[in-house]
């Protein structure tokens, strides 16, 4: 929208000082020699620019004044377009975004030396990873704060040497009781899910439902780890790095986690979290299912070298299908399942609701991962069984 009309200067004073403009009034005299001319312009739905230009004789002198205000664009002056037409340009969106992201940096640099100057703490005393993400405005005061109560803990102030550990006790400070909750109900749950599957073979099945639960407990503390939701102190890969490590560099650690102030995450760059994570936990699947079936298949030579009477009766476990096959469920089933968990119902749901009470939130969590674990299990199994993989007697 662009607004332009004249008047002479005997009214300039009385225009500008005036609370009231009356728009109706003749500001405009054919014999004036000197002319002043008033535009303005909207460029953009929330940012406007008001430049008042003043031209003596016909350009002898010009002068500006500049102010914002904020106000929407309707393409023209009571319904007639303008030059510079409605909604403003393309040039006026990018500079605003940059300046919107320059603001949210600044705000957050200054909100987080705020928190260390209340608690008595300069840039020097804490991590140079945090410190170099204060500088640059990529975390909030909140998260400073968080780190600052975490360090009062002995066991967590020790995690928090650790980058993968304080970059995810940053983002959720019950991350290191959801590990234990995690670990802590896998071997009863998976029990408890071979047994609800197999029944009266769960004793001849014995063997198979040992490789199962060995597998859980390796792989059980990675489906925490890697999925759960982080506050990214990583520094900048190298300019030389290649377009697919930058690309995977950016994506967010769980696909539905909440961004930071001052931070955006793409669609493409969610789904590519996924990606990443799947093929992370395809590498743990596999490797734990190989110590698994090597164990089990262990255990049976020595089953059977003390019981010759079974020794036909009793296979030994394939070891290499049984892993890529368990590489492939981790990648899929569980990715998906541990994203969805942390991502949206602890971080997204539970958390907004329960912040303030701890304990609710925390028998909550661990509510919903129990069935989760309980879930994957019988999930396994099928899958297993769908395949060919495991037998049933």
């Amino acid at each position: 929208m662009a607004i332009a009309f004249c008047f002479s200067p005997s009214f300039a004073s009385s225009l500008l000082s005036s609370s009231n403009l009356n728009l109706n009034r003749p500001l405009l005299s054919a014999s004036s020699s000197s002319l002043l001319h008033v535009r303005l312009t909207v460029t953009h739905p929330t940012t406007t620019a008001t430049s008042l230009v003043h031209n003596h004789n016909h350009c002898s002198s010009r002068h500006h004044l500049l102010f914002a205000s904020a106000g929407g664009g309707d393409g023209g002056f009571n319904g007639r377009d303008s030059s510079g037409g409605g909604g403003g340009g393309g040039g006026g969106d990018s500079h605003g975004d940059g300046r919107g992201e320059d603001n949210a940096g600044d705000k957050n640099r200054a909100e987080a030396l705020m928190v260390l100057k209340e608690a008595g703490r300069s840039l020097e005393t804490v991590p140079k990873d945090l410190a170099a993400a204060i500088q640059d405005g990529r975390i909030p005061g909140l998260v400073v704060g968080r780190f600052l109560e975490l360090e009062k803990s002995g066991i967590l102030r020790w995690l928090l040497q650790f980058g993968g550990f304080k970059e995810r006790l940053l983002a959720d400070d019950l991350f290191l009781a959801k590990v234990f909750m995690e670990c802590g109900v896998g071997v009863f749950t998976k029990t408890a899910a071979e047994y609800e599957r197999r029944r009266e073979n769960f004793f001849n099945e014995l063997e198979i439902v040992f490789a199962d639960v060995v597998m859980a407990i390796i792989a059980d503390f990675m489906l925490v780890y890697l999925p759960a939701p982080t506050v990214s102190l990583r520094p900048p890969l190298a300019v030389s790095a290649g377009q697919i490590a930058k690309f995977f560099h950016n994506c967010p650690d769980n696909a539905f986690q909440v961004a930071l102030s001052g931070t955006s995450y793409s669609l493409l760059q969610r789904l590519g979290a996924i990606v990443r994570n799947g093929s992370k936990l395809f590498a743990v699947g596999t490797a734990s299912s190989l110590v698994g079936t090597a164990v089990t298949n262990v255990l049976i030579n020595a089953k059977k070298a003390v019981n010759k009477s079974e020794a036909d009766d009793v296979e030994n476990v394939p070891i290499v299908s049984t892993s890529v096959a368990y590489g492939v469920y981790m990648a899929v089933s569980s990715n998906l399942r541990y994203q969805v968990l942390a991502g949206v119902i602890e971080q997204r749901i539970l958390e907004p609701m329960l912040h303030q009470h701890k304990l609710i939130l925390s028998a909550l969590c661990f509510a919903v991962r129990t069935g989760n674990t309980f879930l994957g299990s019988l999930l396994w199994v099928d899958y297993a069984r769908w395949i060919g993989i495991q037998k049933a007697h």
